[in-house]
This record gives structure tokens, C-alpha cells and sequence, in this order.
């Protein structure tokens, strides 16, 4: 049985292990197939539950109050206020202990439906009900209860029926559909396969892409269940980062513990969800101890970092965090710009090939900071103390960070966050080795996108890394950020980036 000590990461677990990430491998013809085949950008269902419901519950609420002024004449009455936002609080409850909030609920017609309104009948029950015991039903209004049930149901049946619509049109384009492939091979692949499809809800949410498997035996054909083998695992890792990936499913048996943490050690570097299939297990837990996809059982072995609601508040804290700092920082930025262009000739911006989000090229812009005909493009030769290729405006503006604000405009192109792991060079090296040389797992801190500042940098890791520990020292507070980010966390390190600027730049040149 496999199972991760809660006391340790998964960075703990798996970064002994060799990486696979930066090994060159040249994909089959039928796997670059695939890749060139058009494909929707999956979209969150949780999100899509969470604002249905925020809709739906603005909804209610308006037409509670436009009954109210309208057509109610009762001025100056508060207790409407409250009955409305307190029934409309009830009434999403309701729904939701109805279970009307879920995608397999929302793609049905009339049992959706059914429960809907059997939940907002519900809700008047209660209204009716707690205005007799608390003596209060005398001031509401008859014509407002009867109009807000009535017309509320009618709406609530029109809303859901372009919910519904809307919900097996992005079906049927596949943009709720996670793209899915599978780790393993034979027998055991191919119940998984089928117990998929024949899953109604599973095979609605699911995209089969195909098979990557080790093994070249008669255990490992070249199709399964209909399900094209792609390649081996090595060659998914590179698929993954050329085509879009949701989800991987291993299938393997819950005892082969030492071939599931092999494909963990190696897997982990892809920002995606990764299952272990439970369904041919013939142990039996508790229905808690799985996730599901439809009725299918798994086990979580990794999730994919920020996800959801919380990718939600990335982007909004992103974008508002770059927008104001642009308006806030423009005088710092044109007085640098001057500077730069009367100190010596050339660009003033200094662009720079860098891994992004899953390994993607990006380019970055940086505040030129060495003459022109010295620039390093490649980060071949890391800058160092009294570097004859930095001018006396690059000095300063590296030791102050000023340098990296043209990453404002990363920042709103989507390349960059604001807060993450930091962005290297892609021949930068510590000791004469290549980062991804130096550290094991070096590239699992790619399965978030890069940003402008992170843990790292606040705890005084920036600057030089002459040495292969201070690179470690970088990779380990990147993972951990991953593996343990919250909102508050993105605050916390904008907050302290300043204060580090000054109190741990020892090895900024």
C-alpha cells in the first residue's frame, strides 16, 4: 500500500530521486500527432459551481427588492433588508443540501429542475413558519411573498435551463473535459478504460488521450481498450509540457509501492493532478478515503498547485498588485530609464530567454544594467562582486531590485506572477554546473508560474549563487511555497519584499 508520511512533502519524498525533467527524448509520431491536434483549454468546474451560485443568489436577491420597490407600498420598512438577504442565505443552503450545485446535476432537465424548486417551496415554508413563531408575519407583505415565490421560481427555471444549455455546449467542445492519459498498461488499463466510459458522468468529464508505459513487452500493447499507447513515462513528461494535460491516472496495483513512488519521483515535476486507480483493488476503505471521478475510485497522489478559486485570486492579485504598482512606480522607472541612456549607449530594456510556467520559454525585460556590447544574454557567466561589465547606474539599480520592474509588464501579459519562484537564466550555473544539474527535482518549481519576488528572495536567497548549496537553499523555499501556498502567503511575501531589499541583499551585484 502506498502512503506519503504527513510529516514529510512530497518534495521530501521524491527529490532523492533522479529527475527525468531534463532529459532529452524524441516523442513517437503518434504522440506528436496528438499534440498538433486542436484542443480546448479546460475550465474549472468548481469555479463554474461557485459562480452559478453567486448569480443565482443575485438574482433571487434582485428580484426580492425590485418586488419590494416596485410594487409594495410599505415605505421605510426594514425588515425587508434582512428577510431578503436572510432567505436568499437560506435558499442557496437549500440548493445546495438539494445537491442542485454540481455539474452532473446541472447537464439534467426536469430532475434538476424538480429539486430546485422542491428546495425554494422549502424556503417559504421556512419564511412562513419563523414569521409566525416570532410574530412578524403581519408585516410582510402577502402580494410581496407571492410574487417573489412565483416569479423566483420562473426565473430560477429560466436560469437553469441556459445554465444547462450552456453546460453541454462547453461538453461537447471539450472545455470540461480534463485531458487525460494513463500510466500503465494491460489488463488493469484496460478495466480502468472501460470502467471510464462506461461511467456516464466520468466519461463526461474526461478525455482520454492515451497510454505512456515503460514496459515494451507483451504486457504493454500498443493499444488498450481502443486507448493508443503514446510512449514511456519519460516521454510524457515532454508531451505534457507541449500539449495540455489535466490529469494523469496511474494504474498499477496498491501494492506495487516501489513502482508508484518511481513514477511519483518522476511525475512530480508536472504541474497536473496525478490519481492512483483504486478500482481493481480488492481492499475496501472508508468512501472518504477516495476521490472520485464519476463513480470511479482513485487515490490523491498529487494535486496541482494553485488551482480553482485560488488560480481566481491569483489573477485578480496579479493584475491589480502590477497595475497600481506601474501608476505608483512610473517617476522611478522614466527617472531610470534616463539615467541608463545618459550613462552609456544601447537599449535601455534587456531581454532574456527564461523557463516559465511547466517549462515554457519566456521572454523577460529587465532595466539594462551592463554595457551593451557586454551583455550576457544566456547568463553563461553570473555577475559578480565589482563585475566590469556593470555600469555605475546597474549597480545600483540590481542592488535595489530596480532592475526587475519592467517585470510589471510580464506580470500583465500572464507570463509572470508577482509573487513565485524566481525565473533563471537558462545557462545559469552554481559551481560551474547548471542549476538543473545541481539540484534534483530542480523543475518541479515550475509547476507554478514564475514571479517578480518570492520566499527565496525575502529570506536573503538572491543575488550570486556561487555555490551549489545556495542554489539548494533557492529550490527548497520555492517547493515549499508550492507545496504550501495560500493568499495570505502572496501578501505576506509582497509585504516583507521591500524590508529584504535592504536587510538581505549581501549577495546582490
Amino acid at each position: 500500500m502506498f502512503y506519503l508520511d504527513p510529516k514529510q512533502t512530497i518534495h521530501e519524498h521524491v527529490s532523492a530521486g533522479v529527475s527525468q525533467s531534463n532529459i532529452k527524448v524524441t516523442l513517437s509520431d503518434l504522440a506528436q500527432e496528438v499534440i498538433k491536434r486542436p484542443s480546448e483549454k479546460s475550465v474549472s468546474t468548481k469555479v463554474i459551481v461557485g459562480v452559478t451560485q453567486i448569480i443565482e443568489a443575485t438574482l433571487l436577491a434582485g428580484l426580492g427588492f425590485a418586488i419590494y420597490w416596485f410594487y409594495v407600498d410599505v415605505p421605510n420598512n426594514q425588515l425587508y433588508v434582512p428577510m431578503i438577504l436572510g432567505s436568499t442565505l437560506v435558499a442557496n443552503v437549500m440548493f445546495n443540501l438539494a445537491r442542485t450545485h454540481s455539474m452532473w446535476i446541472y447537464r439534467t432537465g426536469l430532475h434538476q429542475l424538480g429539486r430546485l424548486l422542491a428546495a425554494w417551496s422549502m424556503v417559504f415554508v421556512i419564511i412562513a413558519f419563523t414569521g409566525f413563531l416570532l410574530k412578524f408575519s403581519d408585516q410582510l407583505s402577502r402580494v410581496w411573498m407571492v410574487s417573489w415565490y412565483g416569479l423566483g421560481a420562473v426565473m430560477l427555471v429560466l436560469f437553469r435551463r441556459m445554465v444547462r444549455a450552456q453546460i453541454l455546449k462547453w461538453t461537447a467542445s471539450g472545455k470540461l473535459k480534463r485531458r487525460t492519459v494513463i500510466v500503465g498498461g494491460g489488463k488493469d488499463a484496460e478495466a480502468l478504460i472501460n470502467a471510464i466510459r462506461d461511467d456516464r458522468d466520468a466519461n463526461n468529464d474526461i478525455e482520454l488521450i492515451g497510454l505512456f508505459d515503460d514496459r515494451e513487452d507483451k504486457r504493454s500493447p500498443e493499444t488498450v481498450a481502443s486507448c493508443p499507447k503514446l510512449g514511456s513515462v519519460a516521454e510524457l513528461i515532454e508531451f505534457a509540457r507541449q500539449t495540455p494535460v489535466d490529469l494523469v491516472i496511474v494504474s498499477m496495483p496498491l501494492s506495487a509501492e516501489d513502482r508508484v513512488l518511481y513514477m511519483l519521483k518522476r511525475l512530480w515535476v508536472l504541474p497536473i493532478d496525478i490519481r492512483l486507480s483504486a478500482h481493481m483493488s480488492k481492499l475496501r476503505f472508508a468512501r472518504s478515503a477516495y476521490s472520485y471521478i464519476g463513480d470511479v475510485a482513485m487515490f490523491d497522489m498529487a494535486d496541482k498547485p494553485i488551482s480553482d478559486w485560488n488560480l481566481v485570486f491569483k489573477w485578480v492579485f496579479d493584475k491589480t498588485v502590477a497595475l497600481s504598482a506601474l501608476v505608483v512606480l512610473s517617476p522611478v522607472m522614466l527617472i531610470t530609464a534616463i539615467a541608463i541612456r545618459m550613462e552609456s549607449k544601447g537599449p535601455i530594456l534587456f531581454r532574456q530567454a527564461r523557463h516559465g510556467f511547466n517549462n515554457e520559454l519566456i521572454n523577460i525585460y529587465k532595466f539594462r544594467s551592463m554595457y551593451a556590447d557586454q551583455s550576457d544574454a544566456n547568463a553563461a557567466k553570473l555577475a559578480t562582486r565589482d563585475d566590469p561589465r556593470i555600469t555605475r547606474v546597474g549597480k545600483f539599480i540590481r542592488k535595489t531590485s530596480i532592475d526587475e520592474l519592467p517585470q510589471l509588464f510580464n506580470v500583465l501579459k500572464g507570463e509572470l506572477s508577482v509573487v513565485g519562484p524566481r525565473p533563471h537564466a537558462l545557462q545559469a550555473k552554481a559551481d560551474n554546473t547548471v542549476y538543473h544539474e545541481a539540484v534534483g527535482g530542480y523543475f518541479a518549481r515550475h509547476r507554478v508560474k514564475p514571479g517578480m519576488t518570492g520566499l527565496a528572495q525575502i529570506h536573503g536567497w538572491r543575488g550570486e549563487t556561487d555555490t551549489v548549496e545556495k542554489i539548494e537553499q533557492r529550490v527548497n523555499h520555492d517547493l515549499h511555497y508550492i507545496e504550501n501556498w495560500t493568499p495570505f502567503s502572496d501578501i505576506y511575501i509582497l509585504f516583507m519584499t521591500p524590508f529584504s531589499l535592504f536587510s538581505k541583499n549581501e549577495n546582490a551585484f
